[in-house]
């Protein structure tokens, strides 16, 4: 049975966003999480047992392998975590020999597996999102260049106040965009970096080869490494979460736009292709310049959980943690929707500016 609305069998057709539910569905999380375990191998072959034989042979049986993911679920409803299962069926692909010799999973915590597939998770949905803004910043480049010479009247507080351009109203549209863009580049290098911190975050158990798995690891999946484990330093994972937020919060301000340029006594907008009514066939909808408001809402109504899993107890907590993964892939997938919708509105425009 599926009910959130991102995925819904009718509710999805305008709120799903197929590429990015594809970025964060429970396959690609999986592959993120096996990657680690295979590098981590690899790693505890080269550096802590000294046989990287063994350590390959440990990460060739992982990579190959299939997983029971129903066992998997059974697991995290008593365990709390996905890890352990997994680590029984690994063990089990990679043979006693393999195994005995510590080549699986060694030294690693559930965290750490789970929140470096995050971070690669975040790295794919900030290529998505990237691509996107730079498709909506050209797409109302070329608004502007269309129809930015028209006149029209600003409001303030939703009220005639003195003649301005078209040119001025998509501007403000336009330019949070490019700021975003800015935001996500400076926003990456803090979000995307391994976790590696073993029990109690201290990476005890890797002893003086610690620093080395570490780099190993982050250079096979091609993070920054960290000097710290920030199992319960979630700054940069809430921060991410701020950054969608603001993304959908400036779609929203499009939409709202759009919306009020489209009423009938207004007509400072008009668009092809606007939703239908059962009731008043004669009216065409502003179904997407709507959608836009609704996810920005939904973002800033979500956001305030992410900060509240900034509130992790001691080293490590489970009630936070897991707090993130109710809410961060329905923001995602939010913000790629808003994305998505606002570079086909902007595909839909025929005029605007005051009526000729």
């Amino acid at each position: 049975m599926t009910t959130s609305a991102f995925d819904h069998p009718w509710l999805g057709g305008l709120f799903a966003d197929d590429a990015m539910a594809d970025i964060w569905s429970s396959d690609t999380q999986l592959a993120h999480m096996t990657a680690f375990e295979a590098a981590w191998s690899r790693a505890l072959g080269e550096h802590v047992l000294g046989d990287k034989n063994v350590g390959e042979a440990a990460a060739k049986a992982i990579e190959a392998m299939s997983f029971d993911v129903d066992d998997i679920r059974a697991g995290l409803g008593k365990d709390g975590v996905p890890i352990p299962r997994m680590v029984a069926q690994m063990k089990a692909a990679a043979g006693t020999t393999v195994s005995d010799a510590g080549a699986v999973h060694k030294g690693a915590t559930s965290q750490d597996v789970v929140d470096t597939a995050l971070v690669l998770t975040l790295r794919e949905t900030s290529f998505l999102i990237a691509g996107r803004l730079m498709e909506l910043e050209t797409s109302l480049k070329t608004l502007e260049a269309k129809f930015g010479d028209r006149p029209m009247m600003g409001r303030t507080r939703m009220q005639a106040a003195t003649p301005i351009t078209v040119r001025d109203r998509i501007e403000a549209w336009r330019r949070p965009v490019a700021t975003h863009l800015e935001r996500l580049d400076q926003l990456r290098p803090r979000v995307e970096v391994v976790q590696i911190g073993g029990a109690s975050g201290d990476r005890k158990a890797l002893g003086a080869h610690a620093d080395a798995v570490v780099a190993d690891v982050a250079k096979a999946l091609g993070l920054a490494p960290n000097d710290k484990a920030w199992h319960a330093m979630r700054d940069s994972v809430a921060e991410y979460a701020s950054f969608l937020s603001l993304v959908s919060g400036t779609l929203g301000k499009i939409g709202q736009d759009m919306c009020l340029m489209a009423q009938q006594g207004i007509d400072e907008l008009r668009m092809s292709g606007g939703g239908g009514s059962s009731a008043m066939p004669h009216k065409q909808n502003p179904v997407l310049a709507e959608l836009l408001v609704t996810l920005a809402r939904f973002n800033a109504t979500q956001i305030s959980g992410m900060h509240q899993s900034l509130v992790h107890e001691q080293e490590r907590s489970g009630a936070a943690w897991s707090l993130e993964w109710m809410l961060l892939p329905q923001m995602a997938q939010a913000t790629g929707r808003g994305l998505a919708a606002a570079i086909d509105l902007c595909t839909r425009i025929e005029r605007i500016g005051a009526a000729d």
